[in-house]
């Protein structure tokens, strides 16, 4: 059987794994969005895992952040069960 909410659970794992990130770096919304192209509101959809991002968008985030893209993507979500 089919996980019908594994997109919106990445999505919430990815943006946990963002907040963490960010929050490490001591940076607020409003900080984090004036060292990079984005808005701070739209940072924190992004954190709650409200919205689904393109890959400018994940650059735009790791150059805020000064860190490798890579390293928004830096935590476990098993794919098993999910069917094709």
């Amino acid at each position: 059987m089919q996980n019908k909410n594994y997109k919106e659970d990445y999505l919430l794992k990815f943006g946990a794994n963002f907040g963490k990130i960010r929050q490490s770096k001591n940076l607020s919304f409003r900080s984090l969005s004036q060292k990079c192209d984005l808005d701070y509101a739209d940072l924190n959809k992004i954190e709650k895992g409200k919205r689904n991002i393109t890959l400018t968008t994940i650059i735009e985030l790791a150059k805020g952040l000064d860190i490798q893209p890579r390293e928004l993507f830096n935590f476990n979500f098993s794919f098993k069960n999910l069917e094709k």
